[in-house]
């Protein structure tokens, strides 16, 4: 090897910067509104209201029947005969 060593200048070498961010984080009040709708809804059920109609009349009576009447209404009780 060689015992030369000669006298070179120093220089001086810069590199492109490297940055560095540093955050800080501060609170900001942010308004958000979330709107609600209320929908009301109606709805119809029937539901049963018993309504009751009646008559009423007068009807003659008498006591005593005609015999004609009573044997056109009459149930005989016997059988007829066959010939």
């Amino acid at each position: 090897m060689s015992d030369f060593c000669p006298t070179c200048p120093a220089q001086t070498v810069v590199d492109p910067p490297v940055t560095y961010y540093q955050n800080y984080f501060h609170p900001q009040v942010v308004t958000v509104v979330h709107p609600i709708e209320v929908v009301n809804q109606h709805h119809c059920v029937p539901v049963p209201h018993h309504v009751y109609a009646y008559s009423e009349k007068d009807v003659m009576c008498s006591s005593v029947r005609s015999r004609k009447h009573a044997k056109k209404t009459g149930v005989s009780s016997r059988k007829r005969s066959v010939k």
